[in-house]
């Protein structure tokens, strides 16, 4: 709705009142009103008010005929549908929005928030990466997420499965928010409502989406937006060379913020990404140790809780021991079928579930089988079946590789 109509820019004032913040939810849930619009009324009329009144006047010059605004009945439903839902409105100007989220140029006018807004007060660090990653991978999100929230940063992600989903869960105890695509309310994907929930009670989900919304292809790359906005830099953990990830990495470059990358091996796609950002400039990461000193030599100040020791590697967690492995399967008993109690479906999951968590490099067969979380005598043949069907490959030492 760009018709020439703009003129010069006028300060805004943040709403004050529950009738300012209808006014404003109105006005950016109108037809053809995006956040750089609203931006651009705003300093135009002065007020929410005032453009929203002079909003069928600007359609009707762009040649938009019959327009008529959101209507204050639609606002005021979902003003209810979030106090239903337990969610606080935040807006741009107001004291809890956050800094680094205000300074865009296509910043959300508002946000719906649900949990703990102090955290959007602290230094963030947004940590992306494949849907479908690799154990590796996930084991990196994982180690990264625990130390930045050691370090005093607050972790960001969109709520993905894979190493967004890693990220927040390791980022639990020290605090992470998940940026949403469809509306604070609805959990997508579905898998993760359980995350979600305890993100809600422990951490925040922030959406600018209205509430109630199933999120559309079209709306991820807006979170992403936001995911990068809110952060100092944004770390790519795992990302094929075509991939939502990217799209988060090019908008924290549009928007001045650090992007950093762990590399991956060369012949598997999913580190197709990485490794190109390595390449055109980004900072290549291993450890966290790597990423609080990119940041600091970008001037930002380390939180209070700072890691026990900067120049010498983090104390890392002490994993489980391994499930006992049998030295040889035993006989099937007789007229047992092996695999017969499992059925094709629940194996195919399965042989995805493996394939999808190793890759070109190698993986020690007892780290798989906890990452799985499946008793070893349930995985060990369909490890064979793998094998035999030359899809993965054994090393020396008790390693797994993938070959396709």
């Amino acid at each position: 709705m760009d018709n020439g109509l703009f003129s010069l820019p006028t300060p805004f004032t943040p709403p004050t009142t529950e009738e300012d913040e209808l006014v404003w939810l109105r006005l950016i849930r109108s037809r053809k009103v995006g956040p750089v619009t609203f931006w651009r009324l705003l300093s135009e009329y002065g007020s929410a008010t005032a453009a929203l009144d002079a909003l069928p006047e600007v359609a009707r010059a762009a040649g938009v005929t019959g327009y008529t605004a959101c209507p204050e009945g639609v606002a005021r439903a979902e003003l209810a549908a979030a106090r239903k839902a337990g969610a606080s409105l935040i807006c741009k100007g107001q004291p809890a929005y956050p800094a680094r989220l205000a300074e865009l140029a296509d910043a959300p006018p508002l946000i719906w928030a649900l949990g703990n807004l102090s955290l959007a007060a602290r230094p963030m660090v947004a940590l992306v990466g494949a849907r479908n990653a690799s154990s590796l991978g996930l084991r990196m999100a994982r180690r990264l997420s625990e130390g930045l929230t050691r370090a005093g940063f607050t972790v960001v992600s969109g709520l993905a499965r894979g190493i967004d989903a890693a990220a927040h869960e390791a980022a639990l105890e020290g605090g992470t928010i998940a940026v949403q695509a469809g509306g604070v309310d609805v959990i997508y994907p579905t898998e993760n409502t359980k995350l979600a929930t305890e993100i809600a009670r422990r951490g925040l989900r922030l959406s600018e989406q209205p509430m109630g919304l199933d999120p559309q292809a079209r709306h991820f790359p807006q979170r992403n937006r936001i995911v990068s906005g809110l952060c100092e830099a944004v770390i790519v953990v795992e990302a094929a060379m075509r991939s939502g990830s990217l799209i988060t990495a090019r908008e924290a470059l549009d928007q001045g913020r650090e992007v950093l990358a762990v590399p991956g091996h060369p012949v598997d796609a999913r580190a197709g990404g990485c490794n190109a950002l390595i390449r055109d400039g980004a900072v290549l990461i291993r450890s966290v140790e790597d990423v609080i000193e990119a940041l600091a030599a970008r001037g930002v100040p380390l939180a209070a809780a700072a890691p026990p020791a900067l120049h010498e590697p983090a104390p890392r967690p002490v994993d489980p021991p391994a499930p006992p492995r049998p030295a040889r399967p035993k006989a099937p008993p007789q007229g047992h079928i092996p695999g017969q109690t499992r059925s094709l479906a629940e194996t195919a999951a399965l042989h995805s579930q493996i394939l999808d968590r190793l890759g070109p490099s190698p993986l020690a067969e007892d780290q798989l089988i906890r990452d799985l979380a499946i008793p070893a005598a349930a995985v060990a043949p369909e490890l064979l079946t793998l094998e035999l069907e030359g899809r993965i490959a054994r090393a020396p030492g008790g390693l797994l590789a993938r070959l396709n």
